[in-house]
């Protein structure tokens, strides 16, 4: 049975959340949680998917984004916000909890849902970022950096720079990528190159070379239709048109605050649900295959099921069939009584 994929809203009085949906109304849910700088639509090959396969779907356009509402204070895109929006959409669809499916910073959104309210979570699942019980934060992360392939004294951040580079010349990052937003667009969904793999990643030397693209204007790439189409790719330039990446960025200037969010965390940070991890074979910023980036997450997962993708980065676009695959077969050996 084939179901279309529809548009609503939630609002609240302190935030308006557009979501695309798919699926029995009744049926068992599925949230899927976006990153930077997609939209919903960033899961139009698995909303229809596990759909068709018995469940109800809900992909929210994520704070900042989208049909939903944006912001003008770095602080408002800290996690602790994100997460009161994604628990008001579960009660919004009258749910208790939901299988929460996340990528990029839309997985610290989900594993933020495990660990601080575990009642809202039946199973979780990451693309390409894994569980810091910790927090998603610098102080977290560049300390797991792997330091053969990005000595410490050539670079201190390691592949992280570019984060830092948002801390300390937040006002030059948005109006380069907003400068042309459809050549931004095009740069950045690229499916992943396996040569790439071991060699530093570009986003290590951001603050040397000035900023993104060398602190000038976007290069004109071509499109990579094995991730969008020409379709998508008005889609995301539209959106990011209208709303602007301030809100986007923003979320990357939240490091203190998401990282005492953290610090709430039910059962010592540890999860006991079951949790799935996606690894991308070729992504070179969210590197867990040779790096230690992965090692807290298998620390403090008990119920954990590790499947690598041979993609980059944007997993979920560019290779829908084995993200799909491996999404269908955890739900249905870790999670069988939830798939009815």
């Amino acid at each position: 049975m084939t179901f279309p994929v529809t548009e609503h809203t939630v609002k609240s009085a302190r935030h308006t959340t557009g979501y695309l949906a798919c699926g029995a109304e009744d049926a068992p849910l599925l949230v899927f949680v976006h990153g930077w700088p997609e939209l919903s639509l960033s899961w139009r090959h698995q909303l229809p998917a596990f759909a068709a396969l018995g469940f109800r779907c809900v992909a929210p356009d994520m704070r900042g984004y989208g049909r939903s509402n944006t912001y003008t204070r770095h602080a408002d895109f800290a996690q602790e916000e994100i997460v009161a929006d994604m628990l008001e959409l579960l009660a919004a669809l009258g749910r208790d909890k939901a299988v929460w499916i996340g990528h990029d910073w839309g997985s610290p959104v989900v594993w933020n849902i495990a660990a601080i309210h575990p009642d809202k979570v039946v199973g979780v699942a990451s693309l390409c970022v894994p569980y810091l019980s910790q927090g998603f934060t610098l102080e977290t992360v560049v300390p797991l950096v792997d330091r053969a392939l990005y000595p410490e004294a050539e670079y201190p951040a390691g592949q992280w720079d570019y984060q830092v580079f948002y801390e300390e010349s937040f006002d030059k990052v948005h109006p380069v990528l907003e400068a042309n937003v459809r050549n931004t667009v095009k740069a950045l969904f690229r499916k992943g190159n396996p040569a790439l793999v071991g060699k530093p990643s570009r986003n290590a030397v951001v603050r040397r070379q000035g900023g993104w693209f060398g602190g000038g204007a976007c290069p004109d790439l071509p499109r990579d239709s094995d991730v969008i189409t020409e379709q998508d790719l008005d889609a995301y330039t539209a959106a990011l048109t209208r709303n602007g990446f301030f809100g986007p960025d923003a979320w990357y200037m939240n490091h203190k605050a998401n990282g005492a969010y953290a610090k709430r965390a039910q059962n010592g940070g540890k999860l006991a649900m079951p949790v799935l991890f996606l690894h991308g074979a070729y992504d070179t910023t969210c590197e867990t295959m040779t790096s230690r980036l992965a090692e807290p997450m298998r620390r403090d997962c008990a119920d954990l099921t590790e499947v690598v993708v041979k993609s980059g980065h944007w997993m979920a676009q560019e290779k829908p069939v084995e993200v799909n695959a491996a999404l269908a077969k955890w739900l249905a050996v870790r999670l069988p009584a939830y798939w009815r």
